[in-house]
């Protein structure tokens, strides 16, 4: 390589990618989709998965206030505002959902809200594993049977937060999705938006038989019936609550 490639790393490859090593693709502003096609991953079962922490800052931020503790111990029973992913309790409950559209023209959502999971094996091709409501290490994944692709049009798949505090600002959230053959891609959700309660991490279409992956990396301030207006899904949203755990 270059002295002057390792001055504009975009000259010398065509997705921002991490190390050797860590084999992934990093979807961003400046390199936003890639081709399952061309990659040879547009078969087997798709994993997508969604990830969060809390920042580094607001965990140094816990650092500090542990010596204001001690001198007023009454600060132990004030709950915080924002828990993470992976510090203890989780207050954020973060969502991923799934917006289809398939070529004989059914539409419809894969979510934890409603129980809406889907199928993996039949229409949608779309099936949600299960929903991580406490944090847990693995996160939420959502799978894509990629042998029925010509059968799929798009997706679009989102996050969302389901309780009262929006924190998208303060919770780092990352999607990845591992193909069955190639380097997983990741996108960071790493805009601040401290009011928005949903984002459109990234869409998938088939057109003309090639599967393309874009970043989206849309927040917005409502939930799903705002997402369906912005990308034109054309369905109709009532309120949906979750099952007591």
């Amino acid at each position: 390589m270059a002295f002057w490639d390792n001055l504009f790393p975009g000259r010398a490859a065509h997705f921002d990618s991490g190390s050797a090593a860590s084999n992934a693709i990093d979807l961003t502003k400046r390199r936003p989709t890639v081709s399952l096609t061309q990659q040879g991953a547009a078969t087997g079962n798709l994993r997508v998965n969604l990830s969060w922490r809390m920042r580094t800052s607001d965990i140094e931020g816990r650092s500090r206030q542990s010596g204001r503790l001690l001198r007023n111990p009454a600060q132990l029973f004030k709950p915080e505002v924002v828990q993470a992913h992976t510090q203890g309790m989780v207050n954020v409950d973060l969502d991923l959902g799934c917006l289809y559209e398939l070529k004989d023209g059914s539409k419809g959502v894969v979510q934890p809200l409603g129980g809406f999971f889907g199928d993996l094996n039949a229409a949608p091709y779309v099936k949600l594993s299960g929903d991580d409501r406490f944090g847990g290490s693995s996160g939420e994944t959502i799978f894509v049977n990629l042998d029925h692709r010509d059968e799929i049009k798009r997706l679009l798949f989102f996050a969302y937060i389901y309780d009262q505090t929006p924190a998208f600002d303060r919770t780092h959230a990352k999607v990845t999705l591992y193909p069955s053959n190639g380097p997983r891609i990741e996108i960071e959700l790493d805009e601040r938006a401290p009011q928005a309660r949903s984002c459109a991490v990234f869409s998938m279409e088939n057109v003309k038989g090639e599967l393309t992956v874009r970043r989206e990396v849309r927040f917005v301030y409502g939930f799903q019936a705002e997402l369906d207006r912005l990308y034109g899904w054309g369905l109709q949203w009532g309120r949906g609550y979750k099952t007591k755990a």
